[in-house]
């Protein structure tokens, strides 16, 4: 009878464990992506029609974001929700921002990335430490962001959409693709920024060939690389393919093996995208993103093709909002003054 007893309180005690266990990996699994205003009570109705637009608000960097949005609101008339990420201790600025400024009348929901989701899967040796900045890696977690919605854009913050966001995401993804991005090489107009600025545009910019990992892919390095400062993805080819867990299991492999760096191409963020949707992603419409504006203060772009593009993306160190930079008059038009007065343009004539 003693034995009994004593096998029905291991076993209880098993049961216990194994309850806290699942619980905690719920609960840990909430906080890594969490709704200020969570609020599920819209239609399915309502939502057919809306257009969720992923976009980060990172505390020193904030005024992009709402140059951003305020750009997306203004060229439309389709029903757009912004999902506003960042951290936990930005949360009230952004709200009051929108909420004391124009963008008032916007639709969107905050939401606070938890990084503890990128612990040990980050190495600290970048040559560019912004790149390592949490919310660079969001666009990583999407599915756990967006429940309602089969179909999402995700942009940079800093961007400017001067077309109809309704264009971007009609962008057709083709069967069994988790994702639609820009190629590298089919920006109209690129070569000659490429000549003058020694941009890379192929896998060898990203990725260290050699490394055998690399190797072993079996990826040529002269492969076009592409750019995930603009995403529309299919949330149910993202969860079916395990996007996000494979994305994690490259940054793991990277702490390990330091298989790619910010000092090769463009950042961290970027390596393990192209690495898991080779081969496997549709293309966006090369007007519909306008890369490089930020790469060099002394390259621009024409001022008619300009004017033809439907976003611009200042990627690079040389930001619009500060000094140098290049087509800042285009950015500037729709900047959105910080009411709390932290953020501030650094031009001369500003």
């Amino acid at each position: 009878m003693a034995l009994l007893r004593k096998i029905n309180q291991v076993l209880l005690f098993l049961l216990i464990v194994t309850v806290c266990g699942i619980l905690y990996k719920k609960v840990h699994r909430g906080t890594v992506l969490r709704n200020e205003t969570d609020d599920d009570s819209e239609t399915p109705e309502d939502m057919e029609d809306e257009i969720p637009v992923v976009i980060c608000a990172a505390a020193g960097r904030m005024g992009a974001a709402m140059a951003a949005i305020n750009s997306i609101y203004s060229n439309t008339d389709a029903n757009i929700l912004f999902y506003v990420v960042g951290l936990r201790n930005t949360l009230s600025r952004i709200r009051k921002w929108i909420e004391h400024s124009k963008l008032r009348e916007i639709n969107f929901k905050i939401v606070e990335f938890n990084p503890v989701v990128l612990k040990g899967k980050i190495r600290p040796d970048s040559a560019r430490p912004e790149l390592l900045q949490p919310l660079n890696f969001v666009r990583f977690y999407l599915p756990l962001l967006i429940h309602q919605h089969e179909k999402v854009i995700y942009l940079d913050d800093d961007v400017i959409v001067q077309g109809d966001i309704q264009e971007l995401y009609d962008t057709t993804l083709a069967l069994g693709h988790a994702a639609a991005f820009s190629d590298d090489c089919d920006l109209p107009a690129s070569q000659d920024v490429h000549r003058l600025v020694g941009l890379q545009n192929t896998y060898m910019g990203y990725l260290d060939y050699r490394k055998k990992t690399i190797k072993d892919l079996g990826i040529s390095p002269s492969t076009c690389s592409f750019n995930p400062g603009v995403i529309v993805a299919n949330m149910t080819e993202w969860k079916h393919q395990r996007i996000t867990k494979q994305l994690e299991r490259w940054m793991q492999k990277n702490v390990e093996e330091n298989l790619y760096s910010s000092s090769l191409g463009g950042g961290v963020a970027t390596s393990p995208m192209l690495i898991v949707f080779h081969g496997k992603y549709s293309t966006i419409n090369p007007l519909w993103h306008i890369r490089h504006l930020g790469w060099n203060p002394d390259t621009r772009y024409s001022e008619h093709f300009l004017q033809e593009a439907k976003l611009l993306h200042w990627n690079g160190r040389h930001k619009p909002w500060d000094f140098p930079s290049v087509h800042n008059d285009l950015w500037e038009s729709w900047f959105v003054p910080d009411p709390a007065g932290i953020f501030k343009l650094h031009h001369p004539n500003s």
